[in-house]
């Protein structure tokens, strides 16, 4: 058989995903595995078994052979995406030494031993003091150092999910650059670990024998193992190639390869991105990520807990939808499109600012949501459609600082993610931007992405252009309706825009009397 497919392994955090693509960017077949997404053993922690990721992938890869009838046999190679930041300890032999620590995860770990000198004092002048403080509090390898230290001390490798995913497939401790997003030792400028005297190793407690090889996006990782084959089915000896992380996948297998298109997403954590040759940072200490094309960069904007507030919204008011959507078989958010269709733009004046996971920069640490405007008319439609019209602004607000930082203008947005399925976000996010705002042709973006990276790296296309060009097109295209467009533009500028630094100081206020958040 003619080897021309090409397998993508997406590792979520709430499911497994194995896919198979054509040379055109086509979805053969896709094969999903859903997994409770974490446990909490204390609040706001959130951990998993890497037994369940790797379960998962292989009861994934099984049904693609066994149910969907794919000739595993025409498959050419393998990559792997996956959600960023998750990391795993393992021991010489590649067992987990103790749950992964999630991306979601909000354990925090203060009071740890102040940093020596004369680094203490450096950091001062620079006044990065603050900064440096919550790296170390953040920093999932901090809290376990001083936690487990029997567990650091046993630990070979520390790995990120995909670097797990990789040993389990290919038997080696390697990664791929493109995947390294986290607090780890990772010189995001120039797309290696930093030498060894770095200060950056003492601080997030890590050695540089524990990280694992990296290998750029496309190059060949390893292959796959016996044992490998035998839990996936996949065939054994077959070239495993380096993608990138699932963000990093989504902007390549959206199309969003060129400096002027923002690729958008709407998941649990929404984004802006722009994919850039030059390293260009997207707020002063905030590195860029690595792109999932070898040397590149991707210029991000996050806003944490995104699109969760939809789901925030599904739980607390959704309780009708949820019940007729079980009935009729369909998604609740479907029904709440008819939700949104009964308001006007604008959400007649109620304003949501959508940060509601405290951060570093914007917001800071002191960060929290704010609804403003309510008024006897406003129903929990209106409420529905400002969470989709703030987390908007939220992105143009993005959009703005990206194109400040790279002095060139966003023209075009493909929006992907969850909430790409939705007619009223597209048509919102085409309205708040100005913007004609395009669907990718396929939802699997991340996967195709990965599939991008395999094909390339197989030499199927030459490079990066000829690859996105033959595998992305775009989808349904939103235009933005003009007279909603002026309207949005007058309250982002006057009203969405000011708010956070005004709403600072009493946030600040709220947060010294109520010690929340810490």
């Amino acid at each position: 058989a003619e080897k021309n497919l090409l397998l993508a392994l997406d590792n979520g955090t709430q499911s497994a995903k194995a896919l198979v693509f054509d040379l055109s960017g086509n979805l053969v077949a896709k094969e999903k595995v859903e997994f409770k997404p974490y446990f909490s053993d204390e609040p706001g922690w959130a951990e998993q078994e890497p037994d369940v990721f790797w379960e998962s992938i292989g009861k994934a890869c099984r049904a693609l052979w066994e149910k969907h009838g794919v000739d595993r046999e025409r498959v050419a190679g393998v990559a792997v995406t996956t959600q960023r930041g998750t990391v795993v300890n393992v021991n010489r032999e590649g067992k987990p030494l103790r749950p992964s620590i999630l991306w979601l995860d909000q354990r925090k770990t203060y009071d740890q031993p102040p940093l020596k000198e004369p680094l203490r004092t450096l950091f001062s002048v620079a006044r990065v003091s603050d900064t440096i403080e919550y790296l170390r509090t953040e920093a999932e390898s901090c809290w376990i150092a001083a936690n487990q230290p029997e567990i650091w001390n046993a630990t070979h490798k520390y790995l990120l999910l995909s670097g797990y995913l990789t040993f389990k497939l290919t038997g080696e401790f390697a990664d791929s650059v493109g995947a390294q997003v986290g607090y780890v030792p990772f010189d995001y400028k120039n797309l290696k670990w930093y030498g060894g005297r770095d200060f950056r190793w003492g601080l997030l407690k890590q050695r540089p024998e524990m990280m694992p090889r990296l290998v750029e996006p496309a190059g060949r990782i390893g292959s796959v193992t016996k044992a490998a084959s035998e839990t996936t089915g996949i065939p054994e000896n077959l070239p495993v190639i380096a993608a990138a992380a699932d963000k990093a996948c989504e902007v390549l297998g959206s199309g969003a390869f060129e400096i002027h298109t923002g690729c958008i997403s709407y998941g649990t954590t929404a984004t802006i991105n722009v994919n850039t040759k030059k390293y260009i940072t997207p707020f002063a200490l905030m590195p860029a990520y690595p792109s999932g094309v070898p040397g590149q960069h991707n210029l991000e904007v996050q806003i944490f807990r995104g699109y969760w507030m939809v789901s925030w919204f599904k739980e607390q008011f959704g309780y009708e939808e949820r019940v007729e959507a079980a009935d009729r078989g369909v998604e609740t958010e479907t029904l709440f499109e008819k939700l949104v269709a009964g308001v006007p733009a604008g959400s007649m004046g109620l304003m949501l600012q959508p940060y509601w996971t405290p951060g570093i920069k914007h917001p800071g640490p002191e960060g929290k949501g704010a609804v403003i405007g309510f008024g006897d008319v406003h129903t929990r439609g209106h409420l529905y459609r400002s969470i989709l019209e703030g987390l908007a602004y939220a992105l143009r607000e993005g959009r703005e600082r990206i194109e400040k930082r790279t002095k060139k203008p966003i023209n075009r947005l493909i929006v992907s993610g969850g909430g790409s399925q939705s007619k009223s976000a597209m048509q919102i996010t085409a309205d708040v931007f100005g913007l004609p705002a395009a669907r990718p042709h396929l939802y699997e973006t991340s996967g195709l992405g990965a599939a991008i990276d395999c094909a390339v790296g197989l030499g199927f296309y030459r490079d990066f252009p000829s690859a996105v060009a033959a595998m992305t097109r775009s989808g349904d295209v939103f235009q933005p309706i003009p007279e909603n467009a002026r309207l949005y533009d007058e309250l982002y500028r006057e009203a969405y825009y000011p708010l956070y630094e005004r709403l600072r100081p009493i946030y600040k206020s709220i947060r010294r009397i109520t010690g929340y958040p810490r």
